[in-house]
């Protein structure tokens, strides 16, 4: 067994494209109208283009909004991506002016920093050695 598809609740799924793709660095895998509004919308990692999707899902259930408001409140975060050098991403991420609730922070083997996806979430970037 092994993670096909995870998600991420979008308050806006154009924007959070954007944010995904010319800020993280991700390239989007599918884009399929559902009707409306919404997208069938993953990204995927250009080192892993047939690895693990991330959807880019709309928050519009009546419950997504109060669960993601109550996970940011807490600092909890929604996904976490692994990176190479959490301090380098985090420089090369602050100059493109995405704002941080955590700075790098090592525990131990680990080194993990949090950031807001500006779609309502809080997304941690995290290497371990």
């Amino acid at each position: 067994m092994k993670i096909h598809l995870t998600s991420v609740f979008v308050d806006g799924q154009e924007k959070a494209l954007r944010f995904y793709t010319d800020v993280l660095g991700f390239e989007k895998k599918h884009d399929v109208p559902l009707g409306g509004e919404d997208r069938w919308l993953t990204v995927v990692s250009p080192e892993h283009p047939d690895g693990p999707e991330l959807l880019l899902e709309p928050d519009k259930h009546p419950a997504v909004k109060p669960y993601k408001s109550a996970l940011v409140e807490d600092g909890i975060p929604a996904a976490s991506f692994a990176v190479d050098d959490v301090q380098a991403e985090f420089d090369r991420l602050r100059t493109l002016g995405v704002h941080f609730t955590q700075e790098p922070l090592t525990m131990g083997p680990v080194t993990t920093a949090v950031l807001d996806d500006t779609c309502g979430n809080l997304i941690q970037i995290v290497h371990s050695a």
